[in-house]
């Protein structure tokens, strides 16, 4: 390794310095000239809205992209990464929103996977010390020899940065580090990044939308939009809302004021449903409740309780073991996801890549496969595509899609842009019941506005929402009813205006207060 570069660095000394990053690909600047530099012991954070340049930056900065023009410097020299493996003998580590752990090996195989140390003949004795005593020099406390699918979404973000941290890194890149974590989690993770920069190691965290942590945890904010740098910060000298207006660029509201409309008839009847997950457990467990017209349902819970179980359930994706679903009346709960979707029923996914949209497919041929059964874009059976193309112009311009024209590939959007695709898609077709699973997931602020938004739209119209969210806040602020999950049973159903943050936390973390419905 040529981690020499670092040696004798003090805190507060620049580690590693970015001048002049330029990167361009087809019809966009992703980077434009941009400066960025980082000291030692120093939480410097990367801010912008979805698609602002954070992760092609970062990306050049870990090798696994190159600049077209710009420099890079390590501990004052001029280096050139040509993979990331330049970068990590350089002593830089990225930890990936996206994970890339191998599910069926332990957490101990994880970290060696691939690293030289490892040598040709495995000491796991030897090397469970090496990272046991890094984990109590940062706080971690993981299993290793836990399997990694069997890990929550907090110990496999902790097995992602041992890893790094096990190569030696002092730069440490964090992809919008707590997006699926729970409070328990998040606050266990940042106090780690604490401890990891008094041992004067350099946290670049880059993150889209949660900007109280940010305040809370760094000590420097560079932001960006449009590929440019807007504002260098010193975080006790900002406020979210100044951030904020930094990001994108005018004020944004955070907290939406629950919006009252007149109750209408029940659109969806859910009876003791229950189901199974993919590995074969009961992960939802006899769960009953109704959604009328004009009201938003939220489900409250930490990820892996049950709600995904349940959105496919609702959606025809997934087989109900048990109990009734009926919409507006009519028995559904064998029923295809297009008959579904034919009466009515509108789903946004969680996972936007691997179920809302196809990456190769362009962004007219993604809106089509929400219209191909509508004879008014399809008649008789034959698609009609200067419709259809029109359609989604018309989605672009009202959903303001930041993209080159409707003929740009699905996987070319930033993650805001491609949720603004599939929320139009659905919308678009005016569904009588909204299914939202996760809609604001990672999401920037002004993106995660935009969304709100247009969910209180739809409830206006009348339409019934089902709001799943792992964001309390979005939770407590827009739903009517509030439904705390845990271990795939409601720990009781509450009126919007009655449901308190400390008591609702309670209940998503297993307790059920008494005189609850459920």
């Amino acid at each position: 390794m040529q981690t020499g570069l670092l040696e004798g660095i003090a805190r507060g000394e620049t580690v590693l310095e970015a001048r002049g990053i330029t990167k361009r690909f087809p019809a966009v600047v992703a980077n434009d000239q941009i400066d960025f530099e980082i000291r030692a012991g120093e939480i410097h954070a990367i801010l912008g809205e979805n698609g602002a340049g954070k992760s092609t930056l970062m990306n050049i900065l870990f090798g696994l992209l190159q600049p077209d023009e710009g420099e890079i410097y390590i501990g004052g020299k001029s280096v050139k990464f040509r993979s990331p493996l330049d970068a990590i003998d350089l002593g830089i580590g990225m930890v990936h929103q996206n994970r890339k752990l191998v599910a069926a090996h332990t957490v101990i195989e994880n970290i060696i996977l691939g690293h030289p140390r490892a040598g040709r003949i495995l000491n796991l004795n030897r090397t469970g010390d090496e990272i046991t005593e890094l984990c109590e020099k940062y706080g971690f406390k993981i299993d290793l020899r836990a399997k990694v699918w069997q890990l929550s979404e907090g110990e496999k973000q902790v097995v992602e940065i041992l890893k790094a941290l096990y190569r030696g890194a002092r730069v440490l890149i964090l992809d919008e580090p707590t997006t699926a974590l729970a409070p328990p989690e998040t606050a266990k993770l940042l106090a780690s990044i604490e401890a990891m920069a008094r041992d004067e190691l350099a946290i670049v965290p880059f993150i889209t939308h949660k900007l109280p942590i940010v305040l809370a945890v760094s000590d420097r904010v560079t932001v960006l939009r449009r590929g440019k740098v807007t504002a260098r910060l010193d975080t006790d000298r900002v406020t979210e809302k100044s951030l904020a207006k930094k990001m994108v660029g005018r004020e944004v509201i955070f907290r939406l004021e629950r919006t009252k409309v007149e109750k209408g008839k029940t659109i969806l009847d859910v009876e003791n449903l229950s189901a199974l997950s993919d590995k074969g457990f009961l992960a939802l467990k006899g769960v009953s409740f109704s959604v009328c017209e004009g009201e938003i349902f939220g489900i409250a819970g930490i990820s892996g309780n049950g709600q995904h179980e349940l959105a496919e359930v609702l959606a025809g994706l997934r087989k109900a073991e048990g109990g009734r679903v009926i919409l507006e009346g009519q028995d559904i709960t064998r029923s295809s996801s297009l008959e579904r979707w034919q009466m009515g029923l509108g789903y946004i996914p969680s996972e936007r890549t691997e179920v809302g949209s196809i990456g190769d497919f362009s962004l007219v041929e993604n809106v089509t496969m929400n219209f191909y059964f509508d004879s008014n874009y399809s008649p008789r059976g034959i698609m009609d595509y200067r419709k259809i193309r029109k359609l989604t112009e018309g989605i672009v311009a009202e959903y303001d899609v930041v993209t080159p024209g409707p003929d740009t590939k699905a996987k070319n959007l930033s993650g805001g842009n491609l949720q603004k695709l599939i929320l139009a898609r659905v919308l678009s077709r005016k569904p009588r019941l909204l299914i939202a699973n996760l809609p604001t997931q990672g999401l920037d602020v002004g993106a995660t506005e935009f969304v709100r938004k247009k969910l209180i739209e739809a409830k206006k119209e009348k339409a019934g929402i089902l709001l799943i969210s792992e964001d309390l806040d979005e939770i407590l602020s827009l739903s009517d009813w509030v439904a705390p999950v845990y271990e795939g049973e409601f720990m009781g159903i509450i009126p919007g205006d009655k449901a308190q943050r400390q008591r609702v936390g309670a209940m998503m973390a297993g307790s059920r207060p008494e005189g609850l419905e459920t």
